[in-house]
Order: structure tokens, then C-alpha cells, then sequence
């Protein structure tokens, strides 16, 4: 893709998925073009068809034939501009540490939203400060009649919505408490290495940048905890906004014999609240169950059932299948 024709792509900045792209296309040079707004609007006025499931953010690609289309789904794309863009891969060079950044970013985009999601619209200091922003991130001069009309429609949809994430009353200490884990193994892992892969950092750095962008950057509370419990994480957040200036080398990547015991404690906590929501999940799918009810952390953990956590399980299955069975012995030794 030619500077003369960057791609586009359809966001806002209080995304963490939009920001995760965003900082992926900086650091891979990829020309782009950052379309702040609705996708719907945005798309019907580029004449292009809406994807059946509208995301944030939705790329503007090209299909088998040429015809541009309306792409969604962080995970494909990055795979895919990986084939489509040489250089400055954001994918382990070693099928182990692949394999590890793969998991690593699902718990990044699919539990990382969880603590983002819950901490933003569940305290009130923190949904008064997102019913805030969030109508004028949408139209900056937004007439205050408009902007007294947005505030509370947004502010009462999405805390309605809390429970799709799983966040309520019996659930938002277990929620706390994994931040605040996840927080000290970053902590921990920062003074040994730039990134969760090595020198470089990996498709993984990149989704836990965006949900950092949230927690560290927009939101309150989470934004306090992580001043007190991990200023490096904080740093780092800042830093990975734009990675342009960097040179990575081949040998910048962690191997499974060089990551630093440190990524295990990252890892920990991925097994022990990731791993059974996503094996609950399964066995709900697989029963035709439309909610589900796991313990986690010591508590009852209660959500409804979602087709796509279904699939993520599956797509990590397939990733750890692909493997030879020499790898996935050294996979099963950093888990």
C-alpha cells in the first residue's frame, strides 16, 4: 500500500481495539487513514456494505476481486497485513513464543475488555467521566441541548449493559483483584525487558496497549490503581503509542529459553481466570445453555453464553494443535 493510498480504517480513540491498529500500523510504517466516527454512517457514505456485525474498528480493504469491502476483527487483520506488508513482523519468529503471543492477545481483547468495560461504566465517578467524553469523542461541537440529550441515553445503555462482560456486585472484586495481579506481574516483567516478547514487541504488546490506552489513559479509577501498583506499566502504555522509531532485530525476540521467568506471571493469571471462563463458556455452547456459572477465584463467576468466546477457545485450540509435538512441550513448560 502506497503512502499515496493509504488504507482506511473507521474508529474512535476511546477504543481500545481502534487504538491497538492504530499503533500497529505506526510501527509497521503501514500508510492509513484514521476515519473518526460511526462505521455505519461512515461506510453508507463511502458506498460500501456494512459487515453483518459492525466493530471498532473496521477496516476498508480489498476483496479476492479487488472490490473494497468492510472488514472487522483485530485478530485476521493483523494476520493478514503480516501477509500482505514485509518487515517489522509483530509475530514471533519462534512457533512457541507465536504461540504464547497468540494467547496472550486473545486474553488481552477478550479479558482485558472485562476489566476496561467494568470499571469504566460500574463505579459512577467513572461513568459520569465516560458519559462525558464519549458524545463529544463523537462530535466535538455537539450542541450542549444535544450533548444534556447524549450524556445520560449513552451513560444508562451501557451500564445496562455491564452484565454482557460479566461485571456486577458478586463479580467486580474478582474483576479488581485481576487487575491488580496483572498489574504486578507487568510490573515485574517491565524491569526485564521492554515488551511481553522480547525487545520488540509482538502483536500481544499491541492488545494490551489498547485496553492500557482505557485503563491508564480515559478511565478514573483503574487509571489510579495502576499509578500506585505499576508506574512502568504506565510507561510503558505511553511509549507504545508510537514504536516508529524503532529498528527491531531478528534476535530481539524471546525464545522459549531466553523469556524471563517474569512472562510466567503474566501467563498465571491468563490460567486462572481466562482459561475456565473460556472452558465454561464451551461447555454452556456445547449444551445449548444460554448463561453459565464457573468459580473463579474463589467466587461464582456469572455470564451469558457468547458464540465468539466459543470460537476464540477454538482458534487457540487450532494454534496449539498446528504445533509439532516437540513445541507444544515447550509451550506446556512456560504454561
Amino acid at each position: 500500500m502506497s503512502q499515496s493510498n493509504p488504507i482506511t480504517l473507521i474508529g474512535m480513540p476511546p477504543s481500545p481495539y481502534t487504538r491497538k491498529m492504530i499503533a500497529i500500523m505506526r510501527y509497521r510504517r503501514i500508510a492509513y487513514r484514521a476515519a473518526w466516527g460511526d462505521p455505519g454512517a461512515i461506510l453508507t457514505e463511502m458506498g460500501i456494505a456494512k459487515p453483518k456485525v459492525v466493530l471498532l474498528p473496521t477496516y476498508v480493504l480489498p476483496n479476492e476481486t479487488g472490490k473494497l469491502q468492510a472488514v472487522c476483527d483485530s485478530t485476521p487483520i493483523i494476520r493478514r497485513l503480516e501477509a500482505e506488508h514485509e518487515g517489522r513482523s509483530v509475530i514471533p519468529d519462534d512457533p512457541v513464543m507465536a504461540f504464547i503471543d497468540y494467547l496472550l492477545e486473545d486474553f488481552a481483547d477478550e479479558w482485558g475488555t472485562k476489566y476496561m468495560f467494568h470499571y469504566r461504566w460500574h463505579l459512577e465517578e467513572d461513568a459520569d467521566n465516560a458519559g462525558t467524553l464519549l458524545p463529544l469523542f463523537q462530535q466535538v461541537n455537539l450542541s450542549t441541548a444535544k450533548f444534556n440529550q447524549a450524556k445520560p441515553y449513552i451513560t444508562e445503555r451501557q451500564v445496562g449493559r455491564l452484565h454482557v462482560v460479566g461485571s456486577n456486585d458478586v463479580t467486580a472484586p474478582i474483576i479488581d483483584a485481576s487487575y491488580k495481579r496483572l498489574l504486578s506481574a507487568m510490573e515485574a516483567h517491565l524491569t526485564q525487558q521492554p515488551y511481553l516478547m522480547g525487545n520488540r514487541p509482538g502483536a500481544s504488546d499491541f492488545a494490551f496497549y489498547g485496553q492500557l490506552t482505557q485503563l491508564v489513559g480515559f478511565d478514573p479509577t483503574p487509571r489510579a490503581i495502576a499509578h500506585s501498583i505499576s508506574p512502568r506499566t504506565v510507561a510503558y502504555a505511553g511509549l507504545m503509542e508510537d514504536q516508529t522509531g524503532l529498528e527491531p532485530q531478528v534476535d530481539d525476540w524471546n525464545s522459549a529459553g531466553t523469556a524471563p521467568d517474569t512472562l510466567r506471571g503474566i501467563l498465571n493469571e491468563v490460567g486462572y481466570v481466562y482459561a475456565p471462563a473460556l472452558l465454561a463458556n464451551a461447555q454452556a455452547m456445547k449444551a445449548g445453555e444460554k448463561t453459565w456459572e464457573v468459580e473463579i477465584d474463589g467466587s461464582r463467576w456469572t455470564q451469558q453464553t457468547f458464540n465468539y468466546q466459543g470460537k476464540c477457545l477454538q482458534w487457540i485450540n487450532s494454534e496449539y494443535q498446528a504445533l509439532s509435538v516437540a513445541n507444544r512441550a515447550r509451550v506446556n513448560g512456560l504454561l
